[in-house]
């Protein structure tokens, strides 16, 4: 993953201003949901997806450094995560969370103890 969590990696294929809303969501082994909000702000991208009835209908935030591909032709993003690590993450409350500066900071830290090196 890039060194800037909250940045796509520069590899990933995403435009900044691309409508990522609806997309399906992959992890590295196996689809988790859909992108229901995203935000490519410069130093705090990310992604809200619902994990359906997958775990329930939660929500988490991936940041954006944890998107590894995008496919605008089969609106499919790929995440650098397995399932239970994403099952495992905060849960994202949408009407709380968004800009709520220590769950930005503890969602930071637990995908950064996820990242590939």
């Amino acid at each position: 993953m890039t060194d800037n969590l909250w940045g796509y990696q520069p590899t990933a294929g995403h435009a900044t201003g691309t409508d990522l809303i609806g997309f399906k969501v992959e992890a590295t082994d196996g689809s988790i949901g859909k992108v229901d909000k995203h935000s490519d702000e410069v130093t705090s991208s990310y992604l809200v997806v619902d994990t359906g009835v997958w775990i329930f209908g939660k929500h988490v935030m991936l940041p954006a450094g944890t998107v590894s591909r995008v496919d605008v032709g089969d609106e499919k993003v790929y995440v650098d995560l397995t399932k239970e690590q994403i099952k495992g993450a905060p849960e994202f409350d949408k009407d709380a969370h968004p800009g709520n500066a220590e769950f930005h900071r503890s969602t930071g830290e637990y995908y950064g103890r996820h990242r590939r090196v």
